[in-house]
């Protein structure tokens, strides 16, 4: 199982409102990639601080009916696995954070995996490869 950033889902689904560059032009290919396979069935993991990410960006760049719609479809799905974030979690990403020079959400992710015992992550997020797991970019 990996996990799965938010980053890809944004990629993936969001209509540009402006042409793309090569560099977007791949990361959105890519990222339509890892989503048909999630849609497919493979399992993957996320968190609800994620998936909150999500939302407002959804809601943000598209509306507040599509961000709910989408969020919900992604609740919804089996083999999407949402772990919940304590209080205890975030602060742990936040000293982490500062130490490595990552988000906060970046940490998270990071805590939760070695947490899960998941050993890779789709993600475009370069602060991801100062971590010490393998960033899976199809």
């Amino acid at each position: 199982m990996r996990f799965i950033d938010t980053n890809v889902f944004v990629y993936a689904v969001l209509k540009p409102t402006r042409e793309l560059n090569e560099q977007e032009q791949r990361l959105k290919r890519a990222s339509k990639a890892i989503f048909k396979r999630v849609n497919e069935g493979e399992e993957v993991v996320t968190t609800v601080v994620h998936l909150s990410e999500l939302a407002n960006v959804m809601e943000d760049a598209a509306n507040l009916t599509f961000s709910i719609s989408f969020v919900k479809d992604i609740l919804l799905k089996r083999n999407v696995h949402v772990e919940q974030v304590s209080d205890t979690d975030y602060i742990e990403s936040v000293v982490l954070a500062e130490e490595k020079r990552v988000s906060s959400n970046d940490a998270i992710a990071y805590l939760i995996m070695n947490r899960e015992m998941v050993e890779e992550i789709y993600t475009f997020d370069k602060h991801f490869d100062i971590l010490d797991i393998k960033v899976v970019r199809l």
